[in-house]
């Protein structure tokens, strides 16, 4: 409890901050939007091109779309800061956090919380309801509820992506970039149907980083379409399950680098 108080102070802290120079906040929040809307422009021109992708019409990669990079966006929105870790400990900036009486993720997700960050949500979230609109589904309460539960197991994916991939900083220097091709990267994997990437591919992103996980995979019990690629029919409703052990993963490895961390030296 008191660490969710904390959080709260500090987060709304940095929205009051931003809100005091509206003009720039509204500038920001628009450009997120209008930034992210070039990655679903990038799958319209495709369809320009060709009727489907891997037998997926464009509404229903819209739907891949609308909740990939929904749940991506809001791990951003709330745990992106978490990049800044290598910095912290390359610049020596990460001793400070271990010195006060609070834990140091929650003070880094607090202090750099960015409100402008969920142009990209809105963004998405809007593809996503025109998808929903438009894909030729037999809707139940089972598929419609299966929407919700996709979005906060993506997000919860997406959280532990982000912990893990910058933890790695603690073992290694110079991990930045490494560290966004996983969760940037994921983020872009998650926009398309598996079929279009190899099986090694494939095989990597399903096992060593859960992205099918994510939106592909409860996505073809909501879209009526048969598994596939190699997967069992029970993955589709794995989700849930795959997330919250993929935190339990990026809490230990974020503790364990914490542990091991022994300041810069300088």
């Amino acid at each position: 409890m008191a660490g969710a108080r904390l959080w709260r102070h500090l987060v709304g802290a940095r929205v009051r901050s931003e809100w005091q120079y509206r003009a720039s906040f509204f500038a920001l929040f628009t450009a997120s939007l209008l930034f992210s809307l070039t990655d679903f422009v990038a799958v319209v021109l495709v369809f320009e091109q060709v009727p489907s992708i891997a037998d997926w019409s464009i509404a229903e990669v819209a739907f891949l779309y609308g909740t990939g990079v929904t749940a991506a966006a809001l791990a951003d929105a709330t745990i992106g800061a978490v990049e800044s870790v290598p910095d912290r400990i390359r610049l020596g900036t990460f001793d400070r956090l271990l010195v006060r009486p609070a834990p140091a993720l929650l003070q880094i997700v607090g202090d750099d919380f960015a409100l402008r960050r969920f142009g990209k949500v809105l963004q998405s979230a809007v593809i996503l309801g025109v998808a929903i609109a438009a894909v030729d589904v037999e809707w139940t309460v089972a598929r419609a509820a299966m929407i919700p539960l996709m979005i906060i197991s993506g997000t919860s994916l997406f959280t532990s992506i982000w912990i893990v991939s910058n933890s790695v900083a603690f073992w290694f220097t110079d991990t930045r970039e490494a560290a966004n091709s996983v969760t940037y990267g994921g983020s872009y994997l998650s926009q398309y149907p598996l079929a279009v990437y190899g099986r090694w591919f494939r095989r990597l992103f399903a096992v060593a980083v859960p992205i099918s996980f994510v939106n592909y995979l409860p996505a073809l019990f909501v879209l009526q379409r048969p598994t596939d690629l190699g997967f069992a029919p029970w993955m589709r409703f794995a989700s849930p399950l795959v997330a919250l052990l993929a935190l339990i993963v990026a809490a230990q490895v974020w503790a364990l680098g914490i542990r091991h961390y022994r300041s810069t030296g300088s």
